[in-house]
């Protein structure tokens, strides 16, 4: 009889906390909070489009909302989040519909944790 056996899909988000401390630095607490709380807002929005372009087999469409995420994501300290966005952007680019998915399905996970992350390293929650 085979075994079968339930693997957990976990990953740590790495969070630039020097990145974070910056933007305090250089706004002052209220105004880092309001920043990157709207930095958040356009990430949830950019990682629904990216979602649903993934749906849609928009693959340029993809594309551009990767490399959106990957951006904002870079700004406010979200490493892993940027890189995974990166790698969904070039599966698209190749139109490499064998690797999309799982990337996909990893820029989903990562992306819900990094969001997180971020809003409870910044205060906001």
């Amino acid at each position: 009889m085979a075994q079968i056996m339930a693997l957990a899909v976990s990953e740590p988000v790495r969070v630039d906390s020097r990145r974070v401390g910056d933007i305090v630095t250089e706004l002052g607490e209220t105004a880092a909070q309001n920043v990157i709380g709207l930095a958040l807002e356009q990430l949830a929005g950019a990682l629904t489009s990216a979602d649903g372009a993934v749906r849609a087999g928009d693959l340029p469409e993809v594309a551009r909302q990767s490399d959106l995420l990957a951006r904002l994501a870079w700004q406010i300290g979200l490493l892993s989040l940027a890189g995974v966005a990166m790698d969904l952007g070039g599966c698209a680019e190749r139109r490499d519909r064998v690797a999309l998915p799982a990337v996909h399905a990893r820029l989903m996970r990562v992306g819900n944790r990094s969001l997180t992350a971020i809003w409870d390293r910044s205060g906001l929650g």
